[in-house]
């Protein structure tokens, strides 16, 4: 590793970059996600940032420093040679891709912002909403469960106490386990403070009874960060469990049928007698509502990334479909009215985008406005991606509605977004309110 560095200190400042950043994340005890970005690196290759040439107004990279950049590339790498070439396979055969996800890993996206001393990556909220960006872009729907799953490793990794942190947290960082958030239950979707799934004390174990609806990764997943009650009505009678697969008295409904999403399994998690150690506790009996909001707050900003992602691929397909489609004697690209249309597309991804990394910042700087803020990019990115995806199908006419084009998954795979993580319309509660008590 010393010569590693001290290599990376006679590269350009650029490529030196990104190498020592691999050797720091090296020194935090994930040597093997050094070997290949480094070489790439070191070996001077163009990623994928560079082969696309996008042009500058919408290059997300725009306003980065150069480390940020450098992360960038990595991921969209990633995203065109991992993801992207079975993205359709994976949709059509509802396949899970946990090595792809674990060679993601390696490059430390298992735990983007959880810190290094359980594994992660130790990047800012930022940070994670550039790399979550990138790596939409080759699938969505499997970005989208790679960031619940970030965000389950970083409730314990915050509110956890030590011994949990490093019970759970090295394993699910380097994806050799994989994490799903159950809060939702079939009575209680954005009424969540209502839920009924019960933790009854039982000696030095809770006895769990109830169970929980659209649970991505349910029944294949490892770890289930669990929102459960433990007290009286109310959010304050909720408290956050971690239950592992295998343990007696926890079960799976079937496999769910979604229009999108397909490279996550979705399905019930169900708990009948299901006896925990108390040791498996996140936090104080109680704290269970305010975990569970906190880990949402960075979780609408993860999940507004992958809808920007999705968006910023379907934005490129359509300036290169309507470039070469003729209709009419000539390319599309020349009537105005897709000109303006694809002018809309633009603004609105860029405007999402800043929304977006403004939020993050906020969070990060655990700003007194980062819930409003987090709120209004989910609310805005989701809503606005949405409409991009769904113009840009429209503007590959027939082709648009294959699944040999990969516009119609981006759009399916999205909707979601403005349902999940808090819907839309809870959105504007939020905002509403914080605008109010000011």
């Amino acid at each position: 590793l010393l010569l590693l560095f001290i290599f990376s200190s006679s590269l350009p400042t650029n490529r030196g970059s990104v190498a020592r950043f691999c050797v720091a994340m090296a020194w935090s005890g994930r040597f093997p996600m050094l070997l290949a970005p480094w070489f790439r690196f070191a070996c001077c290759r163009h990623l994928a940032l560079h082969r696309r040439g996008i042009a500058s107004c919408i290059d997300p990279s725009v306003g980065l420093t150069e480390e940020q950049k450098e992360f960038q590339k990595v991921a969209f790498d990633f995203a065109t040679r991992e993801m992207a070439p079975h993205m359709a396979e994976w949709d059509q055969k509802e396949v899970f891709p946990v090595e792809t996800m674990r060679r993601a890993a390696l490059l430390g996206f298992g735990g983007i912002y959880i810190h290094p001393e359980v594994g992660g990556s130790g990047l800012s909220r930022l940070d994670t909403t550039i790399i979550f960006e990138a790596l939409s872009t080759g699938c969505a729907s499997t970005t989208a469960y790679m960031s619940i799953h970030n965000m389950c490793v970083w409730m314990i990794d915050t509110f956890g106490n030590e011994e949990q942190r490093h019970q759970f947290c090295p394993p699910l960082c380097s994806m050799e386990k994989f994490a799903s958030y159950c809060l939702t239950e079939p009575g209680s979707g954005s009424d969540a403070a209502s839920l009924l799934t019960s933790a009854k004390k039982s000696g030095d174990c809770y006895i769990l009874n109830g169970s929980k609806a659209f649970i991505s990764g349910g029944g294949d997943t490892d770890i289930y960060v669990v929102m459960c009650r433990t007290g009286g009505s109310g959010s304050k009678g909720i408290s956050c469990i971690v239950v592992e697969k295998g343990t007696p008295g926890l079960s799976f409904g079937k496999k769910e049928r979604k229009v999108g999403w397909n490279s996550q399994p979705t399905r019930a998690v169900i708990f009948e007698d299901c006896t925990v150690p108390i040791t498996n506790r996140i936090g104080a009996e109680g704290q269970g509502f305010h975990i569970a909001m906190s880990g949402l707050n960075g979780g609408r900003i993860n999940i507004a990334s992958c809808s920007l992602g999705a968006a910023h691929a379907a934005v490129v397909q359509t300036m290169e479909h309507i470039s070469v489609r003729k209709q009419f004697g000539e390319p599309l690209a020349k009537n105005q009215y897709l000109q303006f249309k694809l002018a809309e597309m633009a603004t609105r991804l860029v405007a999402a985008r800043l929304m977006v990394r403004n939020a993050a910042s906020s969070l990060q700087e655990k700003r007194s406005d980062a819930v409003a803020l987090c709120s209004m990019a989910k609310l805005f990115a989701t809503d606005e991606c949405f409409m991009i995806c769904n113009q840009a199908m429209q503007m590959h006419g027939g082709y648009g509605y294959l699944k040999d084009y990969a516009v119609q998954q981006f759009m399916r795979d999205i909707r979601v977004h403005q349902i999940l993580e808090g819907t839309n319309e809870v959105m504007r509660m939020i905002i509403a309110k914080s605008l109010l008590q000011e």
